[in-house]
């Protein structure tokens, strides 16, 4: 298991805002967190990135606790995030934003570090051709993109996307999902937080549904796919 959550509970002040919850990515492997708004699901992955404090419980990656291991530390190890929002730096270039992703790397003159940024405009074409260009001034869908790539830029073995499909024009929302099996195949494990639970299910090995800050049910995509409680609680009845 390269990801392992135990008994997380997370709170915002006095609120509970995670309890409990117990889960584990196997590693080359797509998982989801699915669930409505307020469910726990950004704060289950800002959690596991380091960005919010644990009250209880622990995080392992790759058998080793980093539950009380800096963000910092954590994207060294192999594990890194596009966050809910995008958070490009809007005055950067895209290019400049694909290099703050891996400033944890030391080999950004090398052609190791030119093959991964290859890898990110093969996976992106768009990102190359808007290289030298303001991420403030690209549309919703290519700084979801770039988000997306700058995350990769860090070499990560497990990356975590949250909503990757929010907000965006339905032209872009097949692309990024179609990307994100791609991501997969050529070897990144993926934990996807997703609104588009139809989509997610749809590619997810594991799936877990948060409700109030708990998981409610756990299996493999097609298994929760396939549930007339899920399909009518999440997918307006469809797969």
């Amino acid at each position: 298991m390269l990801l392992e959550v135990e008994g997380l509970c997370v709170n915002y002040g006095h609120i509970e805002a995670i309890r409990d919850i117990t889960f584990g990515v196997e590693e080359g492997s797509i998982t989801t967190l699915i669930g409505a708004n307020g469910a726990g699901k950004t704060t289950t992955l800002k959690t596991i990135s380091g960005l919010r404090k644990v009250r209880a419980g622990r995080v392992l990656f790759d058998g080793k606790d980093i539950t009380n291991l800096p963000p910092y530390d954590r994207v060294k190890l192999g594990l890194s995030q596009s966050p809910e929002g995008r958070g490009c730096f809007p005055g950067m270039t895209v290019r400049e934003n694909l290099d703050m992703g891996a400033y944890v790397r030391s080999d950004r003159r090398t052609p190791a570090y030119q093959a991964d940024l290859d890898r990110v405009f093969e996976l992106f074409p768009r990102l190359l051709e808007r290289v030298n260009q303001a991420a403030g001034t690209m549309s919703g869908g290519e700084q979801q993109m770039l988000a997306i790539g700058r995350a990769l830029m860090a070499k990560p073995r497990l990356v975590l996307l949250d909503e990757p499909s929010m907000g965006l024009a339905p032209k872009f929302i097949q692309q990024i999902f179609s990307i994100i099996s791609e991501i997969n195949a050529q070897g990144t494990t993926v934990l996807l937080v997703e609104q588009n639970a139809a989509q997610a299910l749809k590619r997810a090995d594991s799936a877990h549904i948060l409700e109030t800050g708990e998981i409610v049910r756990s299996g493999t995509g097609a298994e929760l796919a396939g549930d007339d409680s899920v399909r009518a609680a999440y997918l307006g009845g469809d797969v």
